[in-house]
């Protein structure tokens, strides 16, 4: 609309607010108008309008050149003097969180254009810098990835910064992609440096969909003595993956790392796993692996899905007794009437219980044994409640049972809580509570009732089935642990094997020497400058093409003087160290790595080795771990990109475990 002919009227009042400085005030017969000098439009300049109207034009003003943002903050809170202190959040290498500008008031060239870099003090606004900004916010919470193109969005970032363009869904996951690349490029650098080896964690997950992918997560103890771990790889399984190729799929993962020579155990989350999987691997890098000769420290399985497995056992065992408290807890609580009266039964039969009765959520195995710890103390107010369904009437026999199972779960959450709730989830922290497992099952199954005790000894060959594979890591983890070293395997061990024992507590004995040989000789060909730390230790594979195999050992043995005293012979030889709760085994062996210049190298390996693999958010979860439908969605690629990256971020800032206030979606959802 064109304006030349029209009389401009300047008001006898001087116009004090910034706004006017891009409306010219005109006036027409008797009627007032402010017209925007950028797009022309009209509005009311009458005094008695303000200049509200005009300050939310200029706002979202399509054909405006840039404005003077300062000056209309300003006005808007009616404070000349007042200062607008921004974060200068980057996440830039180098550059602070602490670090804060104030901004100054800055003059626009007319022809600058919306996209150009524009000065605010010394802060600059780029819009390559912003998108990627927001790339990595959706990367860290965890935000789905359409959000740009939400209508509330984008009025939201249009009022708060006018000269960001929102880009499109497909610019954003590219920004994330870019992100991705370039905190890959980040940890392969960090994990060819690290001076120590590495363990992988392999869990599976699944999907809403049914689809299956595997997760690989590297575990060590940094230059710092620091416990660290970073998610590697989420690999989507297609159809055409079968378990025998969980294998090829590993192996293809650790060579694209380069860390197969670094690689000193694998932890396992499922202890039905194919051994023929384990073996293929173990195959694979039989030439750079740290292991013992009987390879046991390369294949562990987690603890703690191990008793979760166990759980379900009892869970089905006692489908029945479980379904009925279930069903008898629901109807005491349907009512105010039927509820008051159960209370009376209570007080008549003198149960003084200050707990209430609960139902439990199936999916979570923890609230089961809540309702069931609940229910047995009120076992006879239910007795006499008169309305009760005969159906749900428990007998005697399975009030025994619903007890004796309600101590098997308060046992197993105890234990677990001690694996999940632990910050610093070292290796040492599980050899006494497994062990203290293995000698509760040994007392169940001695129970005099058949069913109980039928169901102990089922419990326990899934447990022997663990213990196998696992019992020599633990009991290796459990000796370098200052406080208790070999006395805590024979404190054990006596428990455990009885007249056996000592043949067990040899075995464990031959096999710390023989991990700790392995570590000397390597430690010798690093002084000789032969090998590089962190490398592969010596194979001990009979490799009948290998003539000279053997020579390194004999070579060590030789080499050491004879009245010389090993690290390990040292460690063990020394009085314990007392037991505190501010205790911290990873400062202690920083501490005294001086003393053990060897030992200390392998305590780094096995103390890093993940035991068990649970999230403490889903320790109790009934099912595996399922991944959201937000993430489900995504293409491989980007989705392993957005998972992995998020942890590589997290990990970067000042509280590597976020809770779950950081995401907007789980990366999990409870399965059905």
């Amino acid at each position: 609309m064109e304006v030349a002919n029209e009389s401009a009227t300047k008001k006898p009042k001087r116009l004090t607010s910034v706004v006017w400085n891009h409306f010219e005030r005109v006036r027409k017969a008797d009627i007032c108008y402010a017209v925007c000098v950028h797009c022309n439009k009209r509005l009311s300049g009458s005094s008695n309008s303000g200049t509200t109207h005009l300050r939310n034009h200029l706002m979202r003003c399509l054909k405006r050149s840039n404005y003077d943002v300062s000056q209309l903050l300003a006005a808007k809170r009616r404070k000349k003097d007042s200062t607008l202190t921004i974060a200068n959040i980057s996440y830039d290498e180098g550059q602070k969180k602490e670090d804060y500008i104030k901004p100054t008031i800055v003059k626009y060239e007319q022809d600058q254009r919306k996209d150009e870099v524009f000065n605010l003090g010394s802060s600059r606004f780029d819009q390559d810098r912003s998108r990627l900004d927001l790339a990595r916010m959706i990367i860290l919470h965890g935000y789905p990835l359409a959000m740009v193109e939400h209508v509330g969005f984008k009025v939201f970032v249009k009022n708060l910064q006018p000269l960001f363009d929102v880009a499109p869904n497909s610019t954003i996951e590219l920004s994330c992609m870019e992100i991705y690349g370039r905190e890959k490029q980040k940890v392969y650098d960090m994990l060819r440096k690290l001076q120590c080896r590495i363990n992988l964690s392999v869990e599976m997950w699944s999907s809403p969909e049914n689809s299956s992918y595997l997760c690989l997560t590297a575990h060590y103890v940094d230059d710092d003595w620091k416990l660290q771990k970073k998610i590697l790889n989420f690999v989507t399984l297609d159809a055409s993956h079968t378990e025998d190729m969980l294998s090829e799929v590993i192996i293809k993962c650790l060579m694209e790392w380069d860390i197969e020579s670094k690689l000193f155990a694998m932890t396992f989350d499922d202890c039905s796993t194919n051994d023929d999987n384990i073996l293929r691997i173990k195959e694979q890098i039989s030439e750079n692996k740290p292991r013992l000769s009987n390879g046991q420290l390369l294949d562990v399985r987690s603890a703690a899905h191990v008793l979760n497995s166990i759980v379900q056992d009892i869970m089905e065992a006692l489908q029945v007794v479980i379904q009925k408290i279930r069903e008898t807890v629901r109807y005491v609580k349907s009512s105010q009437s039927i509820r008051g009266k159960f209370n009376e039964i209570a007080q008549q039969t003198g149960i003084n219980s200050q707990k209430s009765l609960v139902l439990d959520c199936p999916l979570r195995w923890n609230s089961t044994y809540i309702m069931l710890e609940t229910a047995v103390e009120y076992r006879n107010a239910f007795c006499h409640l008169p309305e009760l369904d005969p159906d749900l009437v428990l007998s005697d026999e399975e009030w025994e049972w619903a007890i004796s199972i309600t101590g098997y779960l308060k046992l197993f959450i105890e234990i677990i809580n001690v694996f999940s709730g632990n910050k610093c989830p070292t290796a040492n922290i599980y050899f006494p509570e497994i062990c203290h497992v293995h000698i509760q099952l040994i007392e169940w199954c001695k129970s005099p009732n058949n069913f109980l005790s039928s169901l102990a000894a089922k419990m326990k060959a899934k447990f022997d089935k663990y213990w196998s594979k696992c019992s020599l890591a633990l009991a290796v983890a459990g000796i370098l642990d200052p406080r208790f070293k070999m006395k805590l395997v024979e404190y054990y061990y006596s428990q455990i094997y009885g007249s056996t024992a000592l043949e067990r507590i040899k075995e464990v004995s031959d096999g710390v020497k023989e991990l700790f040989n392995a570590y000397s000789i390597c430690s010798t060909l690093i002084d000789q400058g032969s090998a590089l730390p962190g490398c592969s230790l010596p194979s001990s594979s009979n490799d009948s093409r290998d003539r000279l195999k053997g020579f390194d050992k004999f070579l060590h043995e030789t080499s050491q003087s004879q009245g010389a005293i090993s690290d390990l012979e040292k460690y063990l030889d020394e009085p314990v160290f007392p037991r505190n709760c501010d205790f911290s085994i990873l400062n202690w062996w920083r501490v005294h790595t001086p003393r053990y210049p060897i030992l200390s190298m392998m305590a780094r390996d096995v103390l890093g080795t993940p035991m068990s693999t649970v999230a403490q958010e889903s320790a109790f979860n009934a099912g595996g771990r399922v991944l959201d439908s937000c993430r489900s969605s995504l293409t491989p690629d980007t989705r392993e990109a957005l998972i992995c990256t998020r942890d590589w971020l997290w990990m970067q800032l000042d509280d590597p475990s976020p809770s779950s206030s950081h995401y907007a979606l789980p990366l999990y959802v409870e399965a059905n």
